[in-house]
């Protein structure tokens, strides 16, 4: 990043313009309170669905935002880190006025986190959760002092009180002074950490268990370390957002020659830059970057004057829980973010429930059931001989004087069309052609009361093409869980299918009027070629007087009437025959949608829900609203 120089005047004014910047406060209405009650929620909703590892460090965040809440928002928590020899206990100790944490050429130096704290009143639970030992907290008082005061309740401890100490370096002489170096660090709880780089194990641990705890981090850099690959790919890059609440100090200037110390704080900023960290210069936000020496005093002043800054404000725990809420959005944002829309659209629903009806044979049996109807329709209203002839060639028909005979045509035609209902012979159309013909012939083996059977590879495919399209555009987790609850409603499907298949079976179809007015006209036709037929016989043996003409004329007419009425009759049936295999179609699509719905489409529409759910918690954890989305429907 190209950095002009600036002036020193200009140089001076920078670290406090930068931290004098408006800020938003928080409304009324917190929204991070909004967002740490959206986060418990998300993680509610998602420990069933999200392996616990990939939630835990959230579920770690939502312990520790809740902890810090609850203690003191009037103290500020500010961590001086940096890597071995880098001068951070001295400038600690340049900071408290006094030689609080050892130094010395020894590395490391520093084994456990040491703790002044300017403003004792309510810290206590604050140093209690950052684990600081009693012997190594420290008030802060306004006067350099040779020796170390005590924490209250500690060996030792004298109860003096806290006091003001100017970071300014001289006394306050008044309550709320303009310049920003002459503030009081009331409020200041300043920790000096172990070194990062620590050759001993515990010594890191305790660094970065601490890290995770505090508001501001005060990263102390030496002119030989800064940019140590470590340092920033191990913590300046992966913190890179948590730029308002980091400050960078360059450290030990006073061994740099000449203007050194610029080329090497010009580099730092370029370095920064590469990692994401914002540096806040002039008046902008960002991190705050100062050059200093403990040994010298320069630099502390306007060290000092951060810090007193920082404090005075009272937001820089909300800043840091903010950015690490905004952390943890980015890494949960896989889990919870996927491409494109997401849900059950109407296509998808109608596919399945049009798919599930070709597999239990919807389409086949209607043409069966109209073929039925017409057929029944052409024996109710075919002459008197060609119904006794289609009786004693019906499949398992009887004798003339049989039961089944003297039945009704229409009810002879209900029983023996019942094996083809779901899967007949004839009955299935489409994908599921070949497998049906199989089930039909299975349901004729099991004689006329066999049930049609839904093809299993058909219905098996439609829950598959659901589970596809209703998980597309979910991130994996939502899209497993979606694919695993049609896997668990796909396999019942299948039989109760054959269930609804079996309740809806159809029955005997009412008999329409005019079939028994044809069959009327027809008897009475017969009657009169019959009649005609005698007649004739009489008038020939001369027993009857009749014109010679007119028998003949009486069997003309009964004999082509009565199939001049079946032909009209089979006409005037194809409308009805069809309206009849129509709604035979219809109530076993129906009954196959019924039971897609309750077993497969409502467990996967509650995934697909829980989802939207999630998302719209994920929405408010990010610091976004998502817009609605009017193509997808659960």
């Amino acid at each position: 990043m190209a950095t002009t120089r600036p002036s020193p005047a200009a140089r001076d004014a920078a670290p406090l313009a930068g931290l004098a910047r408006p800020r938003t406060e928080f409304p009324a209405a917190d929204p991070l309170a909004a967002r740490i009650d959206a986060l418990g929620e998300l993680l509610g909703l998602s420990r069933t669905r999200i392996s616990p590892d990939a939630l835990a460090e959230s579920s770690d965040l939502l312990a520790r935002v809740g902890e810090r809440r609850r203690l003191s928002t009037d103290h500020t928590v500010v961590a001086l880190a940096g890597a071995t020899g880098s001068g951070k206990s001295s400038l600690f100790n340049a900071l408290a006025g006094r030689d609080l944490s050892r130094t010395g050429v020894r590395r490391p130096t520093t084994a456990l986190p040491v703790a002044c704290a300017w403003g004792t009143e309510q810290a206590t639970g604050l140093m209690d959760r950052l684990g600081i030992a009693l012997q190594d907290r420290h008030t802060g008082w306004n006067l350099p002092e040779t020796a170390s005061a005590p924490w209250p309740g500690g060996a030792g401890s004298a109860s003096r009180g806290a006091a003001h100490f100017s970071v300014g370096g001289g006394r306050e002489t008044g309550a709320g002074l303009a310049d920003a170096k002459e503030r009081s660090l009331d409020g200041l709880v300043l920790v000096d950490l172990p070194d990062h780089d620590s050759a001993a194990t515990e010594h890191r641990e305790q660094v970065d268990r601490l890290l995770r705890l505090v508001d501001v981090v005060v990263w102390v850099l030496d002119p030989e370390k800064y940019a140590d690959a470590a340092l920033h790919e191990r913590y300046l890059r992966p913190l890179a957002g948590h730029a308002d609440v980091t400050v960078l100090v360059l450290n030990q200037v006073d061994r740099l020659p000449g203007d050194a110390a610029e080329m090497v704080l010009d580099d730092l900023r370029r370095l920064l830059d590469e990692d994401g960290l914002a540096v806040g210069e002039h008046g902008e936000a960002g991190a705050v970057v100062l050059a200093s020496s403990a040994l010298t005093g320069q630099g502390v002043g306007d060290l000092r004057a951060v810090l007193a800054q920082v404090t005075a404000e009272r937001a820089a725990s909300g800043r840091r829980l903010a950015a690490d809420m905004d952390r943890a959005a980015s890494s949960l944002h896989p889990l919870y973010v996927g491409e494109g829309g997401a849900g059950l659209t109407d296509p998808a629903r109608e596919e399945f429930i049009d798919r599930l009806g070709d597999a239990v044979g919807a389409s086949g049996a209607g043409q069966s059931a109209e073929r039925d109807w017409g057929r029944a329709a052409r024996v109710a209203c075919g002459t008197p001989w060609s119904r006794l002839l289609t009786e004693r060639t019906a499949p398992g028909g009887c004798s003339r004087s049989g039961r089944k005979a003297r039945s009704s045509h229409v009810r002879v035609m209900g029983r023996r069309s019942r094996p083809t209902w779901g899967f007949g012979a004839g009955a299935a159309s489409g994908k599921g052609a070949a497998v049906a013909a199989a089930a039909g012939a299975r349901g004729r083996r099991s004689g006329p009361a066999g049930a049609g059977t839904a093809s299993r590879s058909a219905v098996a495919e439609a829950v598959r093409g659901l589970a596809a399209d209703a998980s597309r555009g979910l991130p994996e987790p939502w899209a497993q869980a979606v694919r695993e609850a049609a896997r668990r409603g796909g396999e019942e499907l299948p039989e109760a299918l054959d269930a609804a298949v079996e309740r809806v079976r159809r029955g005997r179809p009412e008999r329409p009027g005019w079939w028994s007015a044809a069959a009327g006209v027809q008897w009475l036709l017969t009657l009169l070629a019959l009649a005609g037929a005698v007649s004739l016989t009489a008038v020939l043996a001369g027993w009857l007087g009749w014109a010679w003409w007119l028998p003949p004329a009486m069997i003309a007419a009964g004999g082509l009437g009565g199939p001049l009425v079946a032909v009209v009759s089979r006409f005037a049936a194809r409308g009805p025959a069809r309206r009849y295999g129509q709604a035979a179609e219809r109530r076993l699509r129906d009954a196959a949608a019924d039971c897609g719905r309750a077993r497969v489409l409502e467990p996967v529409a509650a995934e697909v829900m829980r989802y939207r759910e999630v998302r719209e918690q994920y929405a408010v954890v990010a610091g976004a609203v998502l817009a609605p989305r009017s193509h997808s429907h659960e």
